[in-house]
């Protein structure tokens, strides 16, 4: 489905909530792809590269078909005439360019980060059908004691290249004319990458090293990701888990396991969730891991909501068992949409509850994430006491007659209990809507609930984006919290 066809505008994706589907994996390029497929405008992608050097004519967008799947498929154009920021090399290697997804800290560390599930230039491709030759190119010893990464295919048949500093490319990008927060984002993904090579090879970010090879690859993937999410400013972020692919690849060293170890450290630093996905390579590079690990709030499946729009990445290569791409959903969560009649609550809606005395609290919040997934427009836990003075917890949760018999399923499975009762309630729901302020912390989504005459009776930060920018910026939360609620207050009238 192209943007064209969604049965929404692109304005109406903004503020809302992004699921993203990985059962082939994920790299830079392809969730570029799905988040263009979307409905984010290119021009914002064309302008944060503007921002940074790089001529907005590299960007390649096409529609190809992957697995049965129709996908946008995005590739630079990396020929001569710029070096990795679109600035003509200086005879020393200035300080500009960025690598590809092989933001790999030693010349060990080779082709984890082809982001593009193999594209003909290894670069951060996805690359599974590129280690070999990758691997094999590698060869950094002459430098000791910094760590290199970035190199490529390509790298000794261009002949040698500048060796730039992680400290400088991050310099440069704080440097740029990028809006706040893209530029936010942007540092967060390649800190993420940098931080994994410095910890697997024992140094620090500073001494990291990277390829010239590769860099426009690396600034479209993680600069044009940026800005895609930096546009949407989701709510909130869903991934239920990422296929990493099992098995081994070899480099110039000798024989590594999958998932690459950059990527799986990366995820384990953001908490991700991994699977193996059934493929013996490698399917999510570390770019593709610093996304998730950048952008997920929570790692469970969609919840419940109208599908605004649906876009899906394309990578390169064909797998034989499935389509090798990313999904992107954005939809209007029932707990954070206006609910009237017609949208199935105008019945009502059923009181589910079980009071429990013999289990851990510890199963308590993902009970209500599991009761949410099934269709639960609403859950709680509170603390009560049952006969013989018996300190328990009640458990309730909200659902539409549809869910109904899946949230109660999801109860009986996920909690000790051995019945659940119901009855049916009925509510008042004020109108609500989502819009954006612009903050320090970057635009952060503002919740509105309107009284039937229109009014504004009540404005709220998002949590979870909240949460998610005090993250990115090193703030305290309800630093984040006040500064949304002033820019409310003081937003033009």
């Amino acid at each position: 489905m192209s943007a064209a066809d969604q049965a929404v505008g692109p304005a109406a994706l903004r503020g809302q909530h992004l699921h993203l589907d990985c059962v082939s994996g994920i790299a830079g390029d392809m969730t570029l792809g799905a988040l263009l497929d979307l409905g984010v405008p290119v021009e914002a992608i064309g302008d944060a590269l503007a921002a940074v050097g790089i001529d907005r004519a590299r960007l390649r967008v096409a529609r190809a078909v992957r697995g049965g799947i129709a996908a946008v498929d995005v590739t630079v154009d990396t020929g001569p005439g710029a070096d990795g920021l679109g600035h003509p090399p200086t005879a020393g290697g200035a300080a500009h360019a960025v690598p590809h997804d092989h933001l790999h800290g030693d010349a060990r560390q080779v082709d984890h980060g082809h982001d593009h599930h193999g594209h003909d230039h290894a670069h951060d491709h996805h690359g599974h059908d590129h280690h070999d030759h990758a691997h094999e190119q590698l060869g950094h010893d002459h430098d000791p004691p910094h760590r290199h990464v970035g190199t490529d295919a390509h790298h000794h048949a261009r002949g040698a290249h500048a060796h730039h500093h992680y400290a400088a490319i991050r310099q440069r990008i704080v440097a740029s004319r990028l809006a706040d927060d893209v530029r936010t984002r942007a540092l967060d993904l390649f800190d993420r990458i940098a931080r994994a090579e410095a910890r697997l090879h024992g140094t620090t970010t500073d001494e990291v090293v990277f390829h010239e090879v590769g860099a426009i690859d690396s600034i479209v993937d993680v600069v044009g990701t940026a800005a895609a999410l930096a546009w949407l400013a989701p709510a909130a972020v869903t991934c239920a888990e990422v296929a990493m692919g099992h098995g081994t690849l070899r480099c110039a060293h000798g024989v590594l396991p999958v998932p690459a170890p950059a990527a799986l450290e990366i995820l384990r630093e953001g908490g991700g969730i991994m699977t193996s996905g059934g493929l013996a390579r490698e399917l999510t590079t570390p770019t593709g891991a610093a996304i998730l690990a950048h952008a997920v709030t929570a790692w469970t499946p969609a919840p419940t909501g109208k599908v605004l729009a649906i876009g899906w990445g394309a990578g390169d290569s064909e797998l034989a068992d499935r389509a090798n791409v990313v999904r992107a959903v954005v939809l209007a969560p029932r707990s954070a949409a206006a609910i009237a009649p017609g949208d199935g609550d105008g019945d009502g809606l059923w009181r589910l509850e079980a009071s429990i005395d013999d289990m851990s609290p510890e199963l308590a919040g993902h009970t209500i994430d599991q009761a949410l997934a099934a269709g639960a427009v609403d859950a709680w836990w509170t603390a009560i006491t049952m006969k013989k003075g018996r300190p328990a917890l009640l458990f309730a949760a909200l659902a539409p007659t549809a869910a109904r018999d899946r949230v109660v399923a999801a109860i009986l499975r996920e909690t000790t209990t051995i019945g659940v009762r119901f009855d049916r309630v009925d509510r008042t729901v004020l109108a609500r809507e989502i819009v954006r302020v612009d903050t320090a912390y970057g635009p952060l989504p503002i919740k509105l609930a309107r009284d039937p005459a229109g009014a504004i009776v009540n404005a709220a930060p998002e949590h979870d984006a909240c949460a998610a920018a005090a993250v990115r910026a090193g703030a305290p939360l309800k630093d984040v919290y006040a500064a949304a609620i002033a820019a409310w207050h003081h937003r033009p009238r």
